[in-house]
């Protein structure tokens, strides 16, 4: 009989205990009753405050399992499935993700959170950390990054475990530099970026953008040189062409305007009259 008792005692206590699951916000899960079959009622209880908001998202799965979808962190914590008045406990933790969505500049903070809400005080908390790019593992909710660094980018995982249930969440960061900072030997260098300090750099610019904008303004002052040249030597010409129209005249009839005029004509003799006869009858 006392091995009947204490038998009875572990499969209440197993009952008790039921399943732990453990989902993200906006996701779905099934969660399963603890038995395949029923005679008379079974029905899904959840913090009886709460239950009809979650009524709205779930549906039964195979007679006996209910699937929730869109999760919300609400919805965390004991599930009661009561099949035949015979009542099966479950444990449902959400998990909520935060990090940036778009790229990072060099230098700029970032913040990346992961939290776990079990839904019930008093009991063991699930334990959360952070795998970096790196591989290295802090057992943190949150990361604050000061001063984002090339080193910082990749695949960062955020890691829930609870009861011997396991939950990863994979987020990627990427760091991008600013073009001002890149040189052709960025990548060869110690974190990869080099600072205002750097010699080859000036006000904020590397050198070979100064000796471009040095070499444009020569060439637009070398222009400005050459068309201001042009221009006197035009005027010069100018002013000499108009001072030799004063001596020579413009061609008239073949002849210049300082040939020597024409000689007047020979003053022609008059003809001789008529020989006047010495006698007329």
């Amino acid at each position: 009989m006392k091995t009947i008792i204490l038998f009875g005692l572990v499969l209440g206590a197993l009952s008790a205990a039921g399943n732990v699951y453990i989902a993200e916000v906006g996701g779905k899960v099934t969660l399963q009753c603890g038995v395949t079959r029923f005679s008379s009622r079974l029905e899904w209880q959840h913090d009886s405050l709460r239950s009809s908001e979650i009524k709205q998202r779930a549906k039964k799965s195979k007679e006996t399992d209910m699937e929730i979808s869109n999760i919300k962190e609400t919805d965390s914590g004991k599930f009661t499935c009561v099949a035949d008045r015979s009542p099966h406990d479950h444990h449902l933790i959400v998990v909520s993700v935060s990090a940036p969505s778009g790229p990072l500049e060099v230098g700029a903070d970032a913040t990346l959170e992961c939290k776990a809400n079990s839904g019930v005080s008093g009991q063991s908390q699930a334990v959360v950390k952070w795998r970096k790019p790196d591989g290295s593992v802090q057992t943190v909710s949150k990361v604050e990054l000061k001063s984002v660094a090339l080193t910082d980018e990749g695949t960062w995982q955020c890691l829930v475990s609870y009861q011997g249930k396991e939950f990863t969440k994979t987020v990627t960061i990427n760091v991008e530099v600013s073009p001002v900072l890149i040189r052709s030997d960025v990548f060869a260098q110690p974190g990869g970026v080099r600072g205002p300090e750097d010699p080859m750099m000036l006000l904020g610019l590397v050198w070979w953008i100064w000796v471009a904008i040095g070499a444009g303004g020569l060439v637009v002052i070398i222009l400005i040189i050459v068309i201001i040249v042009m221009h006197k030597r035009n005027k010069r010409k100018k002013v000499h062409e108009e001072s030799q129209g004063h001596v020579l005249l413009p061609f008239i009839g073949g002849q210049t305007a300082a040939a020597k005029p024409q000689q007047g004509r020979r003053r022609e003799k008059p003809s001789a009259l008529p020989l006047q006869p010495l006698l007329q009858e």
